[in-house]
């Protein structure tokens, strides 16, 4: 695997990859897509195609974290509906990543970021403009489905995301800003969304793992310095923890979006 030891790291690299695991522990328990910008500083320290293999076990270490502080507030009909699309997609991004080279890995991942983003905020204006909003919020308890999820259009829009998500976090880690979309789309509230994303990305990231190694993606070099790497991922957690019972619905909202264009932006320049 063409990647770097912690011992080849210069302090500054070592010093931004341990930033970009603490937003990993950050984006994990507060807000959910801002991990984007931790993918776009290890692909510019390390190998962009390696970067995903160490990558990795950082997210699952946050995932771990972040089914502990919220595993009261998943919804699971949610998962169990976009599990088969997110295989789907798992086994797709990994043909892709086969063939492909990182400016088109980049170039993709960045581009459905921002259409994602976009359809949302133009969704949600829609919402707001008509002054009600059809949807069930859900934030982990009571009765109800978000929005109308047994119908067929959700049937689709759930397929059609989990599709986008498997692929976007097999090539790059980047399902993030996608599943985002899909569960403020479908009205879940913080800790509902929080709940029910934390045990999605727990699963999915685990599931990858075979398809990492197989790839070369990760190896003994890389998991030594994720073991390194993992430490500072706990402090952003508890940071994240404590933010995001300070941060309001609609403030939550706009800054996954925001982090989402970030990301998506980022992975479009040079």
């Amino acid at each position: 695997m063409d990647t770097m030891t912690l011992w080849h790291l210069t302090g500054w690299e070592f010093a931004a990859l341990a930033f970009a695991a603490l937003l990993v522990g950050f984006s994990k328990t507060a807000v959910s897509g801002a991990n984007t910008v931790s993918l776009a500083i290890f692909a510019a320290v390390l190998p962009a195609r390696a970067s995903t293999g160490i990558l990795l076990p950082v997210l699952i270490a946050g995932d771990v974290l972040a089914v502990l502080t919220y595993r009261r507030h998943a919804h699971w009909p949610t998962l169990w509906r976009l599990f088969p699309a997110v295989g789907a997609g798992v086994v797709v991004g990994t043909v892709f990543l086969v063939w492909a080279d990182d400016a088109v890995v980049r170039t993709s991942i960045g581009v459905i970021l921002l259409v994602m983003a976009g359809v949302t905020v133009w969704r949600r204006r829609q919402v707001d403009a008509d002054g009600r909003d059809g949807k069930v919020r859900r934030d982990g308890g009571g009765a109800g489905q978000p929005e109308a999820s047994g119908s067929r259009a959700g049937r689709v829009k759930a397929r059609s995301y989990g599709v986008l998500g498997g692929f976007t976090t097999m090539v790059a880690n980047a399902g993030g800003p996608v599943m985002s979309m899909y569960l403020l789309s479908a009205g879940f509230r913080k800790l509902g969304f929080l709940g029910t994303s934390a045990f999605f990305f727990l699963i999915v990231n685990v599931s990858k793992l075979p398809f990492s190694a197989g790839l070369g993606l990760i190896d003994g070099r890389s998991l030594f310095l994720d073991a390194a790497l993992v430490l500072f991922v706990v402090p952003g957690a508890f940071i994240g923890k404590w933010a995001v019972s300070r941060i309001n619905q609609r403030l939550f909202e706009r800054l996954v979006i925001a982090a989402t264009v970030v990301g998506g932006v980022q992975l479009l320049l040079p």
